[in-house]
């Protein structure tokens, strides 16, 4: 709608996790280097942080960061029993009728997994909202996962992504056989005042357009509003372009970003 108005060749904050507009803020950045190599060593990576902070779009950019060698599976629906988890898994990875019972489903999933290994290749398993996963015992066909090994290496990667309190979850004394498999963890966080500001930025030019189209006022008010969450500057920075739009601005000044806060405040009320 404001695309052409602003010379953009597309939306610049949608709110899919496309990974072309990943910003690699500091955190972000570590992170995704964190999760590559614990990846490549076939370890239990846990991702944690607040919603709308990038973890999905990060994994995204993680699995285009891995070669032809890692074979990714994303499971996101997490609400899945014990037998449910493994008889997805198993459909991932490529069974073509994964079996009834559990004993037969790991055998399945083992001979699967060396398969993968003969053929050079990793599986990696990406669960997210990882929060969700309502049954202690699916955690603990999770950690029997990494029980799928040879002497000197594990034959599948899991990366666990969730909400803060799957940290607080996991630290029970009931997930500590768990807490002890994960080989990198990382507490992913908002972004400051001068990161959001790169962050618009970024995303305008990455969608043809130019920097500089919101003034320092208008950010500091963006950043006020979100709290440094990507989603949340998504969305107020949407707004702002088109209010914007319907005023004839060629910037994001302040008496449009006070008519978007005040629709904000507005609907929240």
């Amino acid at each position: 709608m404001y695309e052409a108005y602003f010379g953009l060749r597309e939306r610049p904050f949608s709110k899919t996790p496309d990974p072309r507009f990943l910003f690699l803020s500091r955190g972000h950045r570590e992170a995704l280097a964190r999760m590559q190599y614990a990846v490549e060593e076939r370890d239990l990576v846990l991702l944690t942080g607040e919603i709308g902070c990038g973890k999905t779009t990060l994994s995204r950019a993680l699995m285009d960061a891995l070669d032809d060698s890692f074979k990714v599976v994303c499971l996101i629906n997490p609400r899945l029993t014990p037998l449910e988890f493994l008889r997805s898994l198993a459909r991932h990875l490529g069974a073509a009728e994964p079996a009834r019972f559990k004993v037969d489903l790991l055998e399945q999933i083992g001979k699967i997994l060396f398969e993968y290994y003969e053929k050079g290749m990793t599986p990696v398993v990406v669960i997210d909202e990882a929060q969700l996963v309502p049954h202690k015992e699916t955690f603990d066909e999770i950690r029997l996962l990494t029980n799928f090994q040879l002497d000197d290496r594990n034959l599948i990667s899991i990366v666990l992504m969730g909400q803060p309190e799957l940290k607080r979850r996991l630290k029970h004394r009931a997930y500590e056989a768990l807490r002890q498999r994960i080989g990198m963890q990382y507490d992913l966080k908002p972004l400051n005042l001068e990161e959001t500001a790169e962050y618009l930025d970024f995303r305008i030019i990455k969608a043809g357009g130019r920097p500089g189209l919101f003034s320092s006022v208008v950010v500091e008010a963006i950043y006020a509003y979100s709290s440094g969450i990507p989603r949340m500057i998504n969305h107020a920075a949407s707004l702002a372009l088109l209010e914007c739009f319907g005023r004839g601005d060629d910037q994001v000044v302040k008496a449009a970003i006070d008519a978007v806060m005040l629709e904000l405040e507005n609907s929240l009320g």
